[in-house]
């Protein structure tokens, strides 16, 4: 790949002390390798967090939104989006603090961005088969809303790896109810953008537990599904 395009990787972190320095070393790491090929920067956005994350992220002189309370993942990926507007980025890149992500994959996605897709999902079921368990029902009910609602297959809507292209960056950032999760997705779709998966890796978390246990994973789905269903055609 060749491009002379500016991206940008978003990193949001609360409380990720353990993992955070392992995930800005894989990336630095990748980035090395691709440094003649296109700009690629990054950044952490801190929600608040009560650990040592921020000490961390500083003492490894990376580049750093500080944010003093927590905001949740939505503030924290809008404080990015908007640094990402702001600067002037052709792509903005979420990418989760916990290790879950694989750099080497972002090729790929900028690959399918730079044919002309406004939002491309880093996903782990494009020609992997999706499996079967309770913990996974939750995306697959998020699949068949977006179906119904847009007449679009998205084979993984819950994967937080995702890329923005300049419009889908302006535009998330003019829509103060954009949030880094599957309605937002569905919307872009609605709003004719073009949204468009690529097959990725995922790991497990190199540290710490996910928010999302079971009971928390089910009350999700359920709030996205409901959001898709029911509240999202009254959107403008």
């Amino acid at each position: 790949m060749n491009t002379n395009k500016k991206i940008l990787l978003i990193i949001p972190a609360y409380n990720e002390e353990e993992s955070i320095a392992q995930t800005i070393e894989s990336v630095q790491n990748f980035r090395e390798k691709y440094y003649d090929e296109y700009t690629l920067n990054y950044i952490v956005v801190n929600d608040g967090s009560k650990d040592k994350t921020s000490e961390i992220v500083r003492s490894l002189e990376v580049g750093l939104i500080d944010l003093k309370t927590n905001l949740g993942l939505t503030g924290g990926f809008m404080a990015g989006m908007k640094y990402a507007k702001r600067k002037g980025y052709d792509y903005a890149i979420q990418f989760d603090a916990d290790g879950q992500h694989i750099p080497e994959f972002i090729p790929g996605m900028i690959d399918v961005g730079e044919m002309g897709t406004n939002v491309v999902i880093g996903s782990r079921f494009v020609t992997q088969k999706r499996p079967t368990s309770l913990r996974m029902l939750g995306n697959i009910m998020i699949s068949i809303a977006i179906k119904m609602t847009t007449g679009k297959n998205i084979q993984d809507p819950t994967s937080g790896m995702r890329l923005f292209d300049k419009k889908a960056i302006e535009f998330y950032t003019n829509n103060p109810n954009m949030t880094p999760e599957p309605e937002t997705i569905s919307y872009f779709i609605k709003k004719k953008f073009v949204v468009k998966e690529v097959q990725v890796e995922m790991q497990d978390r190199t540290a710490g537990e996910s928010y999302l246990n079971l009971s928390r994973s089910i009350q999700y789905m359920v709030r996205v599904v409901i959001s898709i269903l029911i509240f999202q055609p009254f959107r403008k």
